[in-house]
């Protein structure tokens, strides 16, 4: 057994890798939501000045790369790897960028969980030594995401309550075995979860399932308790399945409500008519990278448990009928 492996899924991270640049694109409707001021880059224009949303999304997630990069003050060539995954066909946003920016590529998938496995698989590889410098990244567009998943803008279907609006943003984050804070100390790999949901315009309800798994988990392995951490972070639950986790964890024991939030929550302001809240890899991804990152450097928070949230279904499954699996990933960020 290694002596990294704490518990049944938990990994500890010996090397503690930092998180030593970041960056966040996010579109328009998320520029003007209560995160704005933290954002590196607001896009006025859903197409990026590109002929399409898709080659806009792609657009989003280079620059936040190259950007991460630049604000980790490392040279370019001295990135090792670069990690990332997204929601489109075969993760294409991620595939054309690591076309375009030369860096060698391991591209994953886990839907809306990926910016936490992304972060997860860095560390791993920067901790085990076969790496001092990982570059990890995602991205979504709402425009992109409602026509491969459920209608065409065009079309002007009706969502109902319980639908999310898929965050337009990417975001990256260079780790690093440089000696600076916040770093990532504990990885909990979450367990696909499928409780038989099978509505696509009710995803908090899906994912709640698993991110309580992980969670607990997390808890389990690790022996700490959720007064340990500043902040508990799930990552697109949103109001549904926000209420839905903190109900399953007070059935298992497990009170976190007075340190639980949300990315998909926290992303836009009630008034802007995004119905449940928000959704998609770069909820996660431009809420860490944006607000959770530069509120760490500041002190404000020095133990954060980021638990991005995922539903793996496609758009064959959902035509088939099939129900949603979903998937959770834990990731312990704290100034030592």
């Amino acid at each position: 057994m290694s002596n990294k492996k704490v518990g049944k899924q938990t990994i500890m991270l010996e090397n503690a890798p930092a998180i030593i640049g970041v960056a966040s694109i996010v579109g328009p409707k998320e520029g003007q939501g209560p995160l704005k001021d933290y954002f590196d880059l607001i896009i006025n224009d859903m197409y990026f000045q590109e002929k399409s949303w898709e080659k806009a999304e792609r657009k989003m997630m280079k620059e936040a790369v190259e950007m991460a990069i630049k604000n980790s003050k490392l040279p370019y060539d001295a990135v090792e790897y670069f990690i990332a995954g997204d929601l489109l066909n075969q993760i294409i946003s991620a595939g054309y960028t690591a076309r375009d920016i030369g860096i060698p590529f391991l591209g994953i998938y886990g839907a809306c969980s990926t910016m936490s496995e992304g972060l997860a698989l860095g560390a791993m590889i920067v901790d085990g030594g076969f790496a001092e410098n990982v570059v990890v990244a995602t991205s979504s567009h709402f425009c992109t995401a409602e026509r491969q998943f459920r209608f065409p803008l065009e079309l002007g279907n009706q969502r109902p309550p319980t639908a999310q609006t898929t965050v337009t943003g990417a975001g990256a984050a260079v780790i690093s075995l440089k000696n600076d804070n916040p770093r990532i100390t504990f990885i909990t790999i979450g367990k696909v979860i499928d409780m038989g949901q099978k509505n696509p315009n009710d995803m908090g309800s899906a994912m709640a399932p698993a991110a309580v798994d992980t969670i607990f988990r997390h808890f389990e392995d690790t022996k700490r308790s959720p007064d340990y951490y500043d902040l508990i972070v799930t990552g697109d639950l949103a109001s549904i399945g926000k209420d839905i986790a903190e109900d399953l964890l007070k059935e298992k024991g497990l009170d976190i409500s007075n340190k639980y939030s949300d990315c998909g929550l926290m992303i836009f302001s009630p008034n802007q008519d995004v119905h449940a809240g928000g959704s998609g890899c770069g909820c996660a991804a431009t809420v860490f990278c944006g607000y959770i990152y530069k509120e760490m450097k500041k002190g404000r928070f020095n133990k954060v448990l980021l638990v991005a949230t995922g539903a793996l279904m496609s758009t064959t499954s959902t035509q088939q009928g099939e129900s949603i699996p979903c998937i959770a990933h834990a990731v312990a960020i704290e100034n030592l």
